[in-house]
């Protein structure tokens, strides 16, 4: 059984108008690997004004090399994003793990990821770690959202770029404005295929809502890119 853990909230942060992140001290005893996430208890005021008790994986989108912990939540105004709104610098919060093995540590030479949404917060752990780390991997991210203003960590992405020649950052939107000039259009076999003449020697990690994930396997499936070299991770309520 993983152990159980009590944290201070160190800070939060509105990252876009839908996605928060929480920041939370490291307890002495905790680690884990990129990828990774915990379970998370948060307190709720239920029926009756009864304080009740809730609790829910999320991934870690924090890197290891990072002093404090990070969680970020895609407000859906159901209980426990309320309950995550409500944290405040101060405040204890509990949680067990590290669970999961969608994990990258540098183990392959050349990777691709794709995501949407909050998907991303298991693969900016592992952008952010293979960055701080001066690895030499070469990693490619498809991203999609709806509009550029809602694109969570989207600055940060750049900025990383910017410092690691090994980053691609491959932004799409499906509810282009007027301004952007980037991609549009769902990741699928074509965008993938149109942009990586390599994508066949790539393992590929893919995370976010199980609807969207099962979409991008049917794409590489499409691309004939075995299931020995598919990573996969489902976030579960956000279907």
């Amino acid at each position: 059984m993983n152990a159980q853990f009590e944290a201070e909230v160190v800070e939060t942060e509105q990252i876009t108008a839908s996605s928060r992140s929480i920041r939370f001290s490291r307890p002495e005893g905790f680690s884990y690997i990129a990828g990774q996430f915990i379970m998370l208890e948060l307190e709720s005021l239920g029926a009756e004004d009864k304080i009740a008790k809730i609790a829910k994986p999320l991934s870690l989108s924090s890197s290891p090399t990072e002093d404090l912990l990070e969680v970020t939540k895609r407000l859906t105004g159901h209980e426990f994003s309320n309950a995550v709104l409500s944290l405040k610098e101060g405040d204890l919060i509990r949680f067990s793990g590290p669970y999961g093995s969608f994990t990258f540590q540098g183990e392959h030479e050349k990777i691709a990821m794709l995501s949407g949404g909050i998907g991303i917060t298991p693969l900016r752990s592992m952008i952010k770690y293979c960055s701080d780390r001066g690895l030499t991997a070469d990693i490619v991210l498809f991203y999609s959202n709806r509009a550029e203003d809602d694109i969570p960590f989207g600055d940060e992405f750049e900025s990383l770029k910017e410092k690691n020649q090994k980053l691609t950052i491959i932004n799409t939107l499906t509810r282009p404005g007027p301004a952007w000039k980037g991609r549009t259009g769902r990741i699928d076999a074509a965008m993938i295929s149109g942009t990586m003449a390599d994508y066949q020697e790539r393992v590929f990690f893919t995370s976010g809502p199980k609807k969207m994930v099962q979409a991008m396997q049917l794409a590489l499936q499409e691309l004939n890119i075995p299931a020995s070299r598919i990573r996969k991770e489902y976030f579960p309520g956000y279907d």
